[in-house]
């Protein structure tokens, strides 16, 4: 899990400026909140090293850093890229909050186990807020870097030209969506809506294709609709996870 992290952090700092001709800050694109991710500095030693080890004391001498740490998950904004897990990421960081204060009025308590309770309750949200913002998959974020450009920053001023300078990368990733393997981490994630995502993934490949070649010719309503079609696809895809 550690690793994980310093590798995320290290992605981070080779993100593109641009995309096709579109130069953007490359947090803007970034499905991370740096505060969330610095969480785990003490998400890691409470959970990994104090709670299995049962050190009360060790637990309890976690709670400044912890107020810390929340102190600047709360203050944090989320990246453009995100804006649609707002609603999403404040219903989430409202149970983490909750956590935390369980967490400190266990620890001025004598109640070992409420305390182990609170840290696994602290680590369960925690868990879930990392969940909120976590790409679907590699694939889709990819596709979705390029779609949040097209629909928020070209869309809105009809740069048809631009978006269609875009389109064979988008084809290229929808191509991965289609192609990723049926492997058992994907079974386990989609479980029940596991059935619909072969048809929402086709679906998305179809209308990114669509959109190509709407944007060859000059009717500007096909465009717009073409447009609104592919974000309606990605959002169906994206919503099965």
């Amino acid at each position: 899990m550690k690793r994980l992290f310093i590798l995320n952090a290290l992605l981070l700092l080779v993100l593109p400026l641009c995309i096709g001709q579109v130069k953007i800050d490359s947090s803007e694109i970034s499905s991370d909140v740096p505060a969330l991710t610095a969480f785990h500095e003490v998400i890691y030693p409470m959970w990994h090293e104090a709670y299995p080890a049962k050190d009360i004391q060790a637990l309890k001498n976690l709670v400044p850093e912890i107020k810390n740490k929340m102190s600047a998950v709360n203050k944090a904004t989320l990246p453009g890229i995100l804006h649609e897990k707002e609603t999403d990421w404040k219903n989430q960081l409202a149970k983490l909050n909750a956590s935390a204060e369980n967490y400190y009025k266990a620890s001025e308590q004598q109640n070992q186990q409420a305390l182990l309770d609170a840290a696994e309750d602290l680590h369960r949200n925690y868990e879930m807020m990392i969940r909120v913002i976590r790409p679907a998959l590699q694939v889709i974020d990819n596709y979705h870097q390029s779609l949040y450009i097209i629909f928020h920053k070209l869309y809105p001023s009809k740069d048809y030209a631009s978006i269609a300078g875009l389109m064979d990368g988008m084809i290229q990733k929808a191509e991965a969506i289609v192609n990723y393997p049926h492997d058992d981490r994907l079974k386990r994630r989609l479980d029940n809506d596991f059935t619909e995502f072969d048809a929402a993934r086709k679906n998305l490949y179809d209308a990114t294709v669509a959109l190509k070649e709407k944007l060859a010719g000059t009717d500007n309503t096909a465009k717009d609709e073409a447009v609104l079609t592919m974000h309606k696809a990605y959002q169906r895809l994206d919503g099965l996870f």
